[in-house]
């Protein structure tokens, strides 16, 4: 009988380190992905004052991670060639307020749209500028992001049509680099995201929005396109968030203060 008890115990033992084991492996074998990240596109994607990376699209994908059982590092990355990191296989996707087009189509993937976005043109408070005059006169100069949609729209409306001079569109690494260089008198005009110039104004920026362009742009995540399992899981995560309370308090956070 105690030889049978001494046996018992020890298969009991080798169960219980062999689930231990078990539960442990599986914690090692969850999936990593690199997301790569605007550093300097508020309310989307930014760096804290602690050095952390924050924002709505940061704190979107942590939820969508946690949900559906992986997990997420966010590297800042250039965006004008933020693509081609994510060719080279630098990152594994681009969660930060990236617009869905027919030229990012033909060499990425994309999620299912999140979110609507139209472009904005905002000038100093004390600025009698117009959207007209501001955008079609070789006398102001309009500034923006490299490699954004706002530049491709000023790129291909105005200054490929001859309406604005070439040399009148300033580009900048960030919109925030552009927004001081127009609060200090540098260009007479920006154009970003409306959500990103509402930011702007919103934290306190001496600027105004004078007009809009509807160009009603859908943001989605951009994955490389052989990553189908990746973007199923994306998918999956985005429609479940839409639906939670989560969606809602983020959404306050970042957009209704």
């Amino acid at each position: 009988m105690r030889n049978k008890k001494l046996v018992l115990m020890v298969v009991f033992s080798l169960l219980i380190v062999l689930c231990t084991g078990s539960i442990s492996l599986l914690a090692a074998e969850k999936k990593v992905y690199i997301n790569g990240i605007d550093a300097d596109y508020p309310p989307y994607a930014y760096i804290d004052e602690k050095g952390n990376p924050v924002g709505f699209d940061v704190e979107c994908l942590n939820w969508i991670a946690n949900e559906i059982g992986f997990e997420v590092k966010h590297q800042p990355t250039a965006w004008d060639g933020i693509v081609a990191s994510l060719l080279a296989k630098k990152i594994d996707m681009v969660y930060s307020g990236m617009t869905i087009n027919e030229e990012r189509l033909k060499k990425v993937d994309f999620s299912i749209p999140y979110w609507v976005i139209n472009q904005a043109l905002c000038v100093r408070e004390d600025s009698d500028l117009n959207i007209i005059a501001a955008l079609c006169s070789d006398k102001y100069t309009v500034g923006t992001q490299r490699g954004c949609t706002a530049a491709e729209w000023i790129e291909e409306n105005l200054i490929k049509t001859g309406i604005l001079p070439k040399d009148n569109l300033k580009l900048y690494e960030g919109f925030s680099l552009a927004v001081k260089d127009l609060v200090n008198g540098r260009i007479d005009s920006a154009m970003m995201d409306d959500v990103m110039v509402e930011d702007a104004i919103r934290k306190g920026q001496p600027v105004k929005i004078i007009g809009r362009i509807e160009t009603r742009e859908e943001y989605g995540v951009a994955v490389r396109k052989e990553d189908k399992e990746l973007k199923a899981l994306l998918d999956e995560g985005i429609t479940k968030l839409r639906k939670s309370a989560k969606w809602d308090e983020l959404f306050i956070k970042y957009f209704s203060e």
